[in-house]
């Protein structure tokens, strides 16, 4: 178990997170998810058998810092949102699911293992944005020559509903109860997946006019 600090719009909220969850090929629209997986398949990644799947991750691999340590140069991020079940109730964050490329291309699930999992330090309580998360947006940047380039963008309904993944991984016997956090899953990034030195995410409620974000530096060693 590891204990984290967040912030709410409720005031501070100490978490413990006993399991780590990643869920993977999400998109709702099949077309997208094709797309994805030929993305993957770019980089010599095999398909996965079903969607969505999932994947675990050590708890050690969760980190609130603005800078991690990669191993190489074949990492990249991804933006997506997330799930934390507490016995106050879940919330809703964002963070990076940080892979290494080289990795995944023989092993998915040692590949999620590999990197840190940069989190956002704010959270929403799920109450707050359940009766419109489809209108929740999800946008990554990376930093290229010195400039903020778009690398992910779109709305959060392209991805499989939280209710629909929960019901999904409790069926497969996946952990789903207070203490996991479960990454939602990604969109295809623009140009292509690289790797870069600086990644920031954020989540966009229009609805409520507020955004959650988390942004961190990945130095190689």
């Amino acid at each position: 178990m590891r204990e984290f600090e967040f912030t709410t719009p409720q005031g501070p909220l100490r978490a413990a997170v006993t399991e780590v969850v990643i869920a993977g090929w999400t998109g709702r629209d099949a077309h997208k998810v094709q797309e994805h997986i030929e993305e993957l398949a770019a980089l010599g990644v095999a398909p996965p058998a079903t969607v969505p799947c999932f994947y675990r991750a050590g708890i050690e691999t969760l980190t609130q810092s603005a800078l991690v340590d990669v191993l190489g140069v074949d990492s990249s991020g991804e933006g997506e949102w997330f799930l934390l079940e507490t016995p106050e109730g879940r919330f809703v964050g964002c963070g990076s699911d940080h892979t290494d490329r080289v990795v995944e291309a023989y092993s998915i699930a040692v590949s999620k293992q590999m990197c840190p999992k940069p989190i956002g330090d704010h959270l929403w309580p799920w109450a707050e944005v359940a009766d419109h998360w489809d209108l929740i947006e999800i946008h990554s940047e990376i930093l290229e020559a010195g400039t903020w380039v778009t690398y992910q963008q779109g709305p959060i309904s392209a991805m499989r509903h939280p209710d629909d993944l929960v019901d999904k991984a409790r069926a497969l016997g996946v952990p789903n109860g207070a203490g996991t956090l479960m990454f939602g899953g990604t969109l295809p990034v623009h140009g292509g997946i690289r790797p870069a030195a600086q990644f920031r995410v954020t989540l966009h409620d229009p609805v409520l006019g507020r955004s959650l974000g988390h942004a961190y530096a990945a130095r190689s060693v």
